[in-house]
């Protein structure tokens, strides 16, 4: 099978179960900035510090690919079998985040991104991550879009800011605060 198939040449795309849509369009936005962070997500695993995370991150990997599937499908238009975010997924991240923050310095300040080439990579995540946030939710002002997925989207952002914190901490890096610079 070969991998292109030249469907696209024209600017248009298929979603889950058929419907053709422009390759501008909103849900296919979604789920490109949701596939562009499983990338940053696979980076972030490769890092040596995350190894002990390596299955978790995987894990990360697997909801987004779920979560991709869920994005691309048109609700109601569908009669095609996918994988499920339930929110144990969310209750997940929260429970890792829970156990990081256990051994983290009390939040003072904000937080530079920067120090050591894997936080920084930590960090390119946190952000594509709330990208992918706003764009689901400008595509659910417009469409149906399953509220877990918002949820799931939220909470990864969050647990990718304390995974930095806790990489920068077993790092042995220093966190840079921001200090506002008031005239």
């Amino acid at each position: 099978m070969k991998i292109y198939t030249k469907t696209g040449d024209q600017g248009i795309t298929s979603l889950l179960g058929g419907v053709r849509v422009p390759k501008s369009d909103l849900r296919i936005d979604a789920y490109g900035t949701v596939d562009e962070l499983n990338s940053y997500v696979g980076l972030l695993r490769d890092q040596e510090v995350n190894e002990s995370r390596s299955e978790f991150l995987k894990a990360i990997q697997d909801r987004l690919f779920t979560l991709g599937a869920d994005l691309a499908t048109v609700p109601g238009k569908d009669k095609v079998k996918k994988p499920d975010l339930h929110y144990t997924d969310v209750q997940e991240l929260e429970s890792a985040m829970d156990e990081m923050e256990a051994t983290l310095p009390p939040l003072t300040a904000f937080i530079l991104p920067g120090g050591h080439t894997s936080v920084s990579f930590c960090h390119l995540a946190r952000t594509v991550c709330r990208r992918a946030e706003r764009i689901v939710v400008e595509l659910a002002s417009y469409e149906q879009v399953s509220d877990l997925v918002i949820q799931y989207l939220n909470r990864l952002s969050d647990y990718f800011f304390v995974l930095g914190r806790k990489m920068a901490a077993e790092l042995q890096v220093e966190e840079v605060t921001w200090k506002p610079r008031i005239n």
